[in-house]
């Protein structure tokens, strides 16, 4: 399922739940400046591991969570695993959490890519590597960036993730995947895509009209007036 899903795009993806109806089509994806940064990788697929940050001030004892306990956290989620990161500063992005050494640690966990209205940085070394950033801002330095709390629902961009949600992302944004429909949304996706390619094959016909794309229209979308 999951490698079937990296082979579609976001915006595919959001048009196929809708076929099911199962929530309002303006919700279940994250607010426009959340967007994969390395979109040549193809679309970021597996399932949320929650965390909050904060860049400053300076943590203090005691208000900072256990790397350790991180590290085992993230591997009681099923793989893939997407981080999903909300960032306490305001304005956020302050310091970049994640960069070269969090994104090698973390795809040794099993992790393919993070999602995070924070900041990241080392964009080239970590496009070698092969580990997704979703990020909505890049920053040149951690600053004093440290994880508050892990494994609780967080809201990135206007989103609320939990623990394990199925997340699906690439340079259109992010969109989270209910799980009932998960292993459908291909074959939904594709019925979707054969219709918009007959609109399409129309309107770069010779003999395009406005009243064959009617016909056409009353006849895949008869909804439409």
């Amino acid at each position: 399922m999951i490698d079937a899903l990296r082979k579609i795009s976001s915006p595919s993806v959001a048009n196929g739940i809708e076929t099911f109806n199962v929530r309002p089509r303006h919700q279940g994806f994250m607010s426009s400046e959340i967007r994969a940064l390395f979109p040549e990788l193809g679309p970021l697929v597996g399932h949320a591991v929650t965390a909050l940050i904060r860049a400053e001030p300076q943590p203090q004892q005691g208000h900072r969570a256990s790397t350790y306990g991180w590290w085992d956290h993230v591997q009681s989620i099923p793989a893939p695993r997407v981080i999903v990161v909300h960032d306490l500063d305001e304005p956020r992005g302050q310091g970049a959490q994640w960069g070269e050494v969090q994104a090698n640690i973390h795809k040794a966990l099993g992790c393919v890519g993070v999602v995070t209205d924070g900041s990241v940085r080392d964009l080239d070394e970590v496009r070698a590597l092969g580990f997704q950033f979703v990020a909505a801002h890049v920053s040149v330095s951690h600053a004093w960036v440290h994880m508050v709390d892990f494994g609780l629902p967080v809201k990135v961009g206007g989103l609320w993730v939990k623990p394990g949600d199925l997340i699906h992302a690439d340079q259109h944004g992010v969109v989270t995947i209910p799980p009932e429909i998960a292993d459908r949304i291909p074959e939904a996706v594709a019925k979707v895509e054969a219709d918009e390619r007959e609109i399409i094959s129309l309107c770069q016909a010779p003999d395009f009209s406005a009243d064959r794309l009617k016909e056409l229209y009353k006849r895949i979308r008869p909804g439409t007036y």
